[in-house]
């Protein structure tokens, strides 16, 4: 008796042994890259079945985001076990772009027609700040081999482009930066504005960092506010919140929903929500490894919606 009651202790210790194994060998960590600095992550499932982010570069020692020259890709088939597929555009890429390079700030990458297009934001003249550009670079492979075509005309000087692909195969186009945000079609070549680009009405506080995703028919809108500028209701100072906005159309008015992401330890903050094996996912940057604002890490948790659609707060892990 025993001998059994021993045997049986034996293996339920090996099973939770083997449990606890697995459960540590699958679990998330953040950041989640770890050997180099990065920001801004963009995340997308392509049809290959991967979850892709693209993701701008902090150089380091830093001197500010000015110094941003680079972009750098990562995929992952289960969500802990990252591949670099490096660099595959710099400024010194873009021929078009301010002489002295840098200024490669937070971009998006859509899929259509065969192709992966790239938009990102780079200015064209030494005064950087007055000649914003949204440029375009497409491949026919998600990490690699990036061609820059040019940039979208008649855009305003402003950044942080993203790219929503709806469920027709309509694309749009949102950009902004400095409290402003637009939306507006783009044309089935990606790389022209389809009319006119229009101020997104209903969003509370913007700052930056726009997102669009859509879930369930409803349109969610994220974004970066000015909590940083202690413009909260409640008057206090902070770092960036992550605040969403929802629609019933791509293109607004919005109805504000309020925060899904409280402050990181990062004075910026910029992220994409997006669906992947039947989760979703909220990426974000912090700074936590250098405890230095311009040298920053990407990290990911999971997302979860209430029965009315809203945004739970996302609980930030390590």
């Amino acid at each position: 008796m025993t001998n059994q009651i021993s045997k049986t202790q034996s293996v339920i210790f090996i099973i939770l042994i083997s449990v606890c194994s697995a459960l540590s060998s699958y679990a998330q960590k953040n950041p989640f890259i770890t050997h180099m600095y990065t920001a801004d992550p963009s995340a997308h499932v392509w049809k290959d079945g991967r979850l892709y982010v693209y993701a701008s570069h902090d150089v380091d020692p830093p001197r500010g985001c000015d110094l941003m020259d680079k972009y750098h890709v990562f995929s992952t088939d289960d969500m802990v076990n990252w591949k670099d597929h490096g660099e595959f555009l710099s400024s010194d890429d873009v021929e078009w772009g301010r002489p002295e390079g840098g200024f490669m700030w937070a971009p998006d990458c859509a899929y259509k027609n065969g192709k992966y297009y790239f938009y990102f934001p780079h200015p064209s003249d030494s005064k950087w700040n007055d000649s914003w550009k949204i440029g375009v670079a497409v491949s026919k492979h998600p990490a690699k081999k990036f061609k820059v075509m040019g940039y979208i005309k008649g855009l305003k000087s402003m950044i942080d482009p993203c790219v929503f692909i709806d469920d027709d195969g309509q694309a749009y186009l949102y950009y902004g930066g400095g409290g402003k945000c637009e939306g507006g079609k783009l044309k089935d070549n990606m790389m022209e504005v389809d009319g006119e680009m229009k101020p997104m009405e209903g969003l509370v506080d913007f700052h930056e960092a726009s997102w669009v995703h859509k879930r369930d028919g409803v349109y969610y809108l994220s974004y970066s506010d000015n909590h940083d500028e202690g413009n909260d209701k409640e008057g206090v100072k902070g770092d960036n919140r992550m605040r969403y906005a929802t629609s019933d159309s791509p293109l607004g008015p919005w109805k504000p929903q309020g925060i899904y992401m409280e402050p990181t330890d990062s004075y910026t903050n910029h992220g994409s929500i997006v669906e992947y094996k039947g989760q979703w996912y909220a990426f974000y940057h912090n700074s936590s490894l250098s405890n230095h604002d311009w040298l920053r890490s990407i990290c990911v948790d999971k997302l979860y919606y209430n029965p009315d659609g809203t945004i739970k707060m996302v609980k930030q892990t390590k």
